[in-house]
C-alpha cells in the first residue's frame, strides 16, 4: 500500500489539473481524485502496466461525467456563470505542461466546448499527451481526435486575444482597484478596451449583476457605483490561476473574488465572483497548496470501504 501512495501522490497533481480544467471546479475536481484514489486502492495494481495511463484515464472519464452533469445543472444558474478560481501561488501549473491553459478568461471560452471536447483539449494542449494516448483514454478512434482537437483549437482562437506578461497583468489590476477605490472613473475608463465586458457571477446573490455589463463607460460606473464597497473593503491580491487576482474583505470575510482580461490594448474583461460556494472553493485550493508545500502526506487519503 505504500508504494500505491507514493506512485498517486506523485501523479496528483496532474490529475487534479485534468480534472480541474474539465470541470472548472475545485471542490469538484477534489471529489474526482478521491474517487480515482479510491479505485486505484480496489484495482490489481500488478495488472497495471502504466499508472499514469491509468490513473489519467479514470479522472478524464469521471471528469467527463461530471462535466455532463453540471452543465444540466448549469441550466438554472442566474446570472453570468464563471469557473471557479484556484490558487496557484506554489503549484502555478497545477501539474500540467502549459500553465496558460489554465487561466480564467481561457477556461471560460474552453467551458463552452462539450466535456469530451474539452478532455482531448486539455490532455493534448495542457498535458501534451498523444493523439494515440488521448484516442485510448477517451475511447474514440485517433482520426476523431485529431478532428475533435482541431475544432476546439478553432474554437479557442476565435475567442481569446492577445495577452500581455505577468507583470502587466498585475500592474493594470493594481491601477484598475486603485481607480476604482478613489472612484476614479476617468482613470478607469483608461484602462479599459472600447468593448470591455464586466461579468459579476453571483447566482442570484444581491449586488450581483444579472447580465453582462457592456462598454468602457458603463463597466467605468459600475466599478465605482457603490461608494460604500471600497472604503470598506479590504483588498489582498492573490495569485490565481497563473495570474494576479484580488480577494475583497469586509469585516474579516471573504466577499469577493475579482480578476481581469488583459491585452496590447488594456482590459478587455472584468471579472467578479461573488458566489460564497466558489470563494470557498478558492480558499480551500489554498489549504491545498499549503499541503502540497508541507508533505506528500498532507492529502487525506480515504480509505476504499
Amino acid at each position: 500500500m505504500d508504494e500505491a501512495v507514493s506512485v498517486f501522490e506523485e501523479l496528483r497533481p496532474r490529475l487534479f489539473g485534468i480534472a480541474y480544467r474539465i470541470l472548472t471546479s475545485v471542490v469538484e475536481a477534489e471529489d474526482v481524485v478521491q474517487e480515482v484514489w479510491l479505485r486505484w486502492q480496489r484495482t490489481d495494481r500488478n495488472a497495471v502496466r502504466s499508472p499514469v495511463a491509468f490513473l489519467s484515464s479514470a479522472t478524464t472519464r469521471l471528469a467527463i461525467n461530471v462535466a455532463q452533469s453540471a452543465r444540466v445543472r448549469r441550466e438554472t444558474y442566474i446570472g453570468p456563470w464563471l469557473p471557479e478560481p484556484v490558487d496557484t501561488s506554489v503549484d502555478p501549473a497545477v501539474g500540467a505542461q502549459r500553465a496558460e491553459s489554465l487561466e480564467l478568461a481561457l477556461l471560460l471560452v474552453l467551458d463552452r466546448l462539450k466535456p469530451t471536447e474539452r478532455a482531448a483539449y486539455v490532455l493534448r494542449e495542457a498535458f501534451d499527451y498523444t493523439y494515440d494516448e488521448i484516442a485510448e483514454i477517451l475511447q474514440l478512434s485517433i482520426v476523431n481526435v485529431r478532428k475533435i482537437v482541431s475544432r476546439a483549437r478553432k474554437h479557442l482562437v476565435a475567442g481569446e486575444r492577445g495577452n500581455v506578461d505577468t507583470m502587466e497583468h498585475q500592474k493594470l489590476l493594481k491601477a484598475f482597484i486603485a481607480a476604482a477605490q478613489l472612484g476614479d472613473v476617468a482613470s478607469l475608463e483608461a484602462l479599459l478596451t472600447a468593448d470591455v465586458v464586466s461579468l459579476s457571477d453571483g447566482n442570484g446573490i444581491r449586488g450581483a449583476a444579472k447580465v453582462p455589463v457592456l462598454g468602457r463607460s458603463r463597466v467605468a460606473n459600475l466599478s465605482t457605483a457603490n461608494r460604500r464597497f471600497w472604503p470598506e473593503a479590504d483588498v489582498r491580491l492573490v495569485v490565481a490561476n497563473g495570474r494576479a487576482g484580488a480577494l475583497i474583505y469586509r469585516d474579516e470575510q471573504p466577499v469577493t473574488f475579482m480578476t481581469v482580461a488583459v491585452s496590447d490594448a488594456g482590459i478587455h474583461k472584468v471579472m467578479w465572483i461573488f458566489n460564497p460556494s466558489k470563494i470557498a472553493g478558492f480558499l480551500s485550493s489554498q489549504s491545498r497548496v499549503a499541503s502540497n508545500s508541507q508533505t506528500p502526506e498532507g492529502h487525506t487519503l480515504r480509505a476504499a470501504s
